[in-house]
C-alpha cells in the first residue's frame, strides 16, 4: 500500500483507536507496583504516542503532499533522477512519453467538454534529466474547430519537496484554469506540473550545479522542447510556482525572458539557501551564486524584459518584508514589470495559496500571446 493510500490512512487511525481503547481497558490491570506492570504501561503509552503521531503525519501528507511514496519519505527513491537517454539522440519526440490520461473533474464525460490531464515522463535532450509531469489540455485543445492553435502553456512547480500530484488533486490547478477559461476569464492554456527536484532527494534550487545536475537549462529549454515538440503550444510560456517553485519561477522568468514572458512567485523566497537539503550549488562559483540571489541580479544585471508577480500575507508569511523590498527594487528597474497579491492574513500552505491561484492564473494569461 502507498504512502499516500487512504487504506494506509485507515489503517493507521484504527491501530491508533485501538491502541487508545486497549490503554484505557488494560490500564487497571498494569496499576500494579512491578517491573511487569512498569513495562506494560510505558508499552502502551509509547504505542499509543507512535499510532497517533503516524496517524497525523498520514494525513497532514495527504493534505499538503510533501512526500509521494514511502521511498520518497525515506530518501531511497531510486525511480527518478538524472540520467543519460541514450535513445533520445534519435528525434526530439523521443523525449516525452504519454504513460497515463485522466479527466478533469466536471461536467461531461469527453475531453472536449472537461479537458485531460496526462502523465508523461520527459527527458531533458540537453541536460538528461528525466522526470515525470502531468499535463492540462484544456477543452478547446480536443474541440474540432481548434485543431490548428497553438496554446500558451506555462509551467506549475511545487515547493520541496512536494509532489506534482498535488497540484491536481490539492491545488487544483487544472480544474481553476478549465472554469476561468469557460466563464471567459482567462484564456485555455495548457498546464505542465511538476515538481522542481528533479534529482531526489537533493534540493537543486533550479540552479545549473557544477558537475551536478542543470536544473536551470531542463526548465528553461529542454522542458519547452519537449512539449513543443508533442503539443500544440505557443513560442512564449509562463511559468507559476510556491516556495521553492516560487522562487525558480522568478528566478526562470527573470534569467530567460526570451522564453517566460511571466513569471508568478507564490510565497516566494529570493535567494537560494545552502543547507543539509540542497549540498554545495555553487563549487566556488561566485558569479553563479550571485546570480541565483535575484536582488543582486536587479542590481547587478540588465533588467529583463518580463512580468512578474510576487505574492505575502500581511500576518502568517516570513516573507512579507522581503517582498516589498523586492517589489521595490524591480519598480527601480523601470523595465521589469511587477504585480503582488497581498492577503491580510494567510500562511506558507495551500489554503493559502488555492486563494491566490485564480487571479494568478489569470494575470499569466493576459501577459501571454492571445491564441
Amino acid at each position: 500500500m502507498g504512502l499516500t493510500s487512504n487504506k494506509v490512512l485507515v489503517l493507521a487511525i484504527t491501530c491508533a483507536a485501538l491502541l487508545f481503547i486497549g490503554t484505557v481497558w488494560l490500564w487497571p490491570r498494569l496499576a500494579r507496583r512491578g517491573v511487569a506492570p512498569v513495562a506494560g504501561r510505558v508499552g502502551l503509552l509509547l504505542a499509543t504516542q507512535v499510532a497517533l503521531f503516524a496517524a497525523v503525519g498520514l494525513a497532514a501528507n495527504q493534505a499538503f503532499g510533501f512526500y509521494a511514496s514511502w521511498a520518497d519519505l525515506f530518501g531511497q527513491e531510486n525511480g527518478q533522477g538524472v540520467v543519460v537517454d541514450h535513445a533520445a539522440a534519435g528525434g526530439a519526440a523521443s523525449a516525452l512519453k504519454v504513460l497515463d490520461e485522466q479527466r478533469v473533474e466536471g461536467p461531461g464525460g469527453s475531453p472536449q467538454a472537461r479537458g485531460q490531464i496526462q502523465k508523461v515522463s520527459i527527458v531533458g535532450r540537453t541536460t538528461h534529466i528525466a522526470s515525470p509531469a502531468y499535463v492540462y489540455l484544456p477543452p478547446e485543445y480536443f474541440q474540432p474547430q481548434h485543431r490548428t492553435r497553438a496554446f500558451p502553456a506555462s509551467i506549475v512547480l511545487t515547493g520541496y519537496p512536494g509532489t506534482a500530484q498535488a497540484l491536481v488533486d490539492k491545488l487544483d490547478f487544472p480544474r481553476t484554469a478549465r472554469d476561468l477559461a469557460r466563464d471567459g476569464k482567462m484564456q485555455p492554456m495548457i498546464l505542465v506540473m511538476l515538481r522542481p527536484t528533479v534529482a531526489p532527494p537533493r534540493d537543486t534550487e533550479c540552479v545549473d550545479v557544477p558537475r551536478g545536475p542543470q536544473t536551470e537549462s531542463f526548465f528553461a529549454k529542454d522542458l519547452p522542447v519537449a512539449i513543443g515538440s508533442h503539443y500544440r503550444v505557443a513560442k512564449k510560456w509562463g511559468v507559476i510556482g510556491d516556495s521553492t517553485g516560487g522562487y525558480c519561477a522568478l528566478k526562470l522568468a527573470m534569467h530567460h525572458p526570451g522564453v517566460f514572458g511571466a513569471g508568478a512567485g507564490l510565497s516566494p523566497y529570493y535567494k537560494a539557501p545552502i543547507d543539509p537539503t540542497t549540498g554545495d550549488l555553487f563549487q566556488g562559483n561566485e558569479t553563479l551564486k550571485n546570480e541565483a540571489d535575484l536582488r543582486w541580479f536587479l542590481k547587478h544585471r540588465p533588467a529583463p524584459d518580463t512580468s512578474l508577480l510576487v505574492t505575502s500575507s500581511k500576518e502568517g508569511e516570513t516573507n512579507y518584508k522581503s517582498t516589498l523590498k523586492f517589489i521595490d527594487l524591480v519598480k527601480a528597474t523601470n523595465r521589469t514589470r511587477i504585480s503582488s497579491i497581498i492577503l491580510d492574513s494567510g500562511g506558507h500552505n495551500f489554503n493559502t495559496w488555492r486563494r491566490e491561484i485564480p487571479a494568478t492564473l489569470q494575470w499569466v494569461s493576459e501577459r501571454l500571446p492571445q491564441a
